[in-house]
């Protein structure tokens, strides 16, 4: 299943800058996964991307240029966020509530950044949830979904990008910027 492309806007206390457009798209992949792909349309010259290293996971992504999914089951307080940095640094967090983490959870499975390439004006990242990555499935379930992103300028300014900001600061946690929906029912088996 292929998602329409959505397309984020910056919140509106802060400008564009030098991004042209920002994309993303979601599909679920066989094996019940998520593929993630944003595309950034700007003028690189006047952006500030991190460097390419080994991708691991790392804390305050969001201080700099980095791509963001905030998954939750539609009805339910919890909900994972994951970050996923162009220089291939990653993270994963499980919140039981509003900015809240979940003390008793385990890590959320990473996820894996599977290409970051340039083209023709354009970065292209994409990512894979995997199944283990994500809330269970149940019949008639919804996930909702909360794209977003923080881009950081040359000069050092960030811009906050997402799908919906329902608050006059930005604010990626709010319930009401999961506005990205599929259906998360259990998947067919096949005999």
């Amino acid at each position: 299943m292929v998602s329409p492309l959505l397309t984020l806007q910056p919140h509106p206390t802060t400008a564009a800058g030098p991004v042209r457009q920002l994309t993303a798209a979601v599909d679920v992949t066989a094996d019940g996964g998520l593929r993630l792909v944003y595309r950034l349309q700007a003028d690189f010259d006047a952006l500030r991307l991190p460097p390419a290293t080994l991708p691991a996971a790392a804390d305050g992504l969001w201080q700099h240029t980095c791509f963001e999914a905030f998954v939750a089951r539609a009805g339910e307080a919890a909900y994972l966020e994951f970050n996923f940095a162009p220089s291939g640094q990653w993270a994963a967090y499980r919140f039981c509530a509003s900015r809240e983490r979940d003390p008793d959870a385990p890590p959320p499975h990473p996820p894996r950044l599977q290409k970051v390439r340039r083209e023709s004006g354009t970065l292209i990242a994409e990512i894979l949830l995997d199944p283990a990555a994500l809330p269970p499935r149940a019949p008639e379930a919804q996930l909702q979904l909360g794209l977003s992103a923080v881009i950081e300028s040359a000069g050092g300014k960030l811009a906050y990008w997402a799908l919906h900001h329902p608050r006059p600061k930005p604010d990626f946690h709010d319930r009401r910027a999961f506005t990205a929906t599929l259906a998360w029912a259990p998947l067919p088996t096949h005999p």
